[in-house]
């Protein structure tokens, strides 16, 4: 506390440059807490610079009343502000592949086979069937897709 007052008197430019490290460290944070933080800092050296014979006491009371406030606005708006993607699977690509049909490259034995997907070879579970046989994604657990026998072709 005596740090703070006797580096910036807890003048508005005190503020202000607490505001400003505190808006740097949201480049470093990504979830938006330091920024109102930040913001609150900011506020509060306009509030100073408008009216520069507030005690410290109450700057501290105003960044505190409006760091708490800004934070609960916040989260009750972003949260129910979050969007729908235009492509929900893009970072689950093995969700991306379900519903699609695809021929194994390794037979199904003892639950546990291969398909091969564009370049890539990947794990499925699902019951015994031979290599050839298509077989459709009916889920994705991790890295390995379970299967099923598509309906008419030959097991």
């Amino acid at each position: 506390m005596s740090f703070l007052l006797g580096l910036f008197g807890l003048s508005y430019w005190g503020w202000l440059f607490i505001g400003m490290v505190l808006l740097a460290f949201e480049l470093l944070a990504p979830f938006t807490f330091f920024l109102w933080l930040g913001a609150s800092a900011l506020i509060t050296a306009l509030i100073l610079f408008v009216m520069p014979e507030t005690t410290w006491q109450a700057q501290f009371l105003i960044f505190s009343v409006l760091s708490v406030t800004s934070i609960i606005l916040s989260r009750r708006f972003l949260v129910n502000r979050q969007t729908e993607s235009e492509i929900p699977n893009l970072n689950r690509r093995a969700e991306q592949y379900v519903g699609r049909v695809f021929t194994l490259s390794q037979s199904i034995e003892q639950g546990e086979g291969k398909i091969k997907v564009d370049d890539t070879h990947w794990k499925v579970s699902g019951p015994r069937l031979e290599k050839g046989a298509e077989v459709r994604i009916t889920g994705a657990d991790g890295s390995v897709f379970t299967v099923e026998a598509v309906e008419g072709a030959p097991e």
